[in-house]
């Protein structure tokens, strides 16, 4: 017992220690246009064309940018954004990861029971485009910073949230699809 304690508080220690290196950001402004895009994606493994005017179509969408697949914080927040699929799913909203990092393993991650479960899709971001046009880009390396947006079928930006911590993401864009579904 004392071992698993042990065991979590050091896994705990190193996903604390890998939010200290992301600090706080911009992001784009609630109320402006989310800019468009179109990104080769994984879906339970299986590889699809995400376009998220379409997805707009049906509802609120959530895009999620987050540094790399398995790496601590972005196994914490792919599980919670799994865990709550349903939830907004029942809201129309569509759930979308974004990530530059560890792209050849965005496949496998997408399906992955421990983490995304095939229960949302997962983009490529390779040149950081997308991260890019979303103020999601980090300066010092290539990859996304942990920022969620929740995009109205209005394509307009309903919120923006950045915060190094993965646990806070899927409550906040939660309350915003629900604010945005009355």
């Amino acid at each position: 017992m004392k071992a698993r304690v042990l065991a979590l508080a050091s896994a705990a220690a190193v996903a604390l220690s890998g939010l200290a290196a992301f600090g706080a950001h911009a992001a784009l402004e609630t109320g402006v246009a989310a800019p468009d895009f179109t990104a080769q994606a994984y879906l339970a493994g299986k590889p699809f064309t995400f376009n998220l005017n379409a997805a707009l179509k049906k509802g609120p969408v959530v895009v999620y940018f987050f540094p790399a697949a398995y790496t601590p914080g972005c196994q914490i927040e792919a599980h919670l954004f799994a865990e709550a699929a349903d939830q907004f799913k029942a809201k129309n909203a569509t759930i979308i990861g974004v990530t530059a990092g560890k792209t050849e393993e965005l496949q496998k991650f997408s399906e992955d029971t421990l983490y995304c479960s095939g229960k949302f899709p997962m983009a490529l971001d390779k040149d950081l485009a997308i991260a890019k046009s979303y103020q999601s880009a980090m300066a010092e390396r290539p990859l996304s910073n942990r920022i969620s947006y929740v995009i109205g079928k209005d394509h307009k930006v309903a919120l923006a949230y950045s915060n190094a911590n993965p646990n806070d993401h899927v409550t906040q864009t939660m309350a915003a699809v629900t604010k945005l579904s009355k």
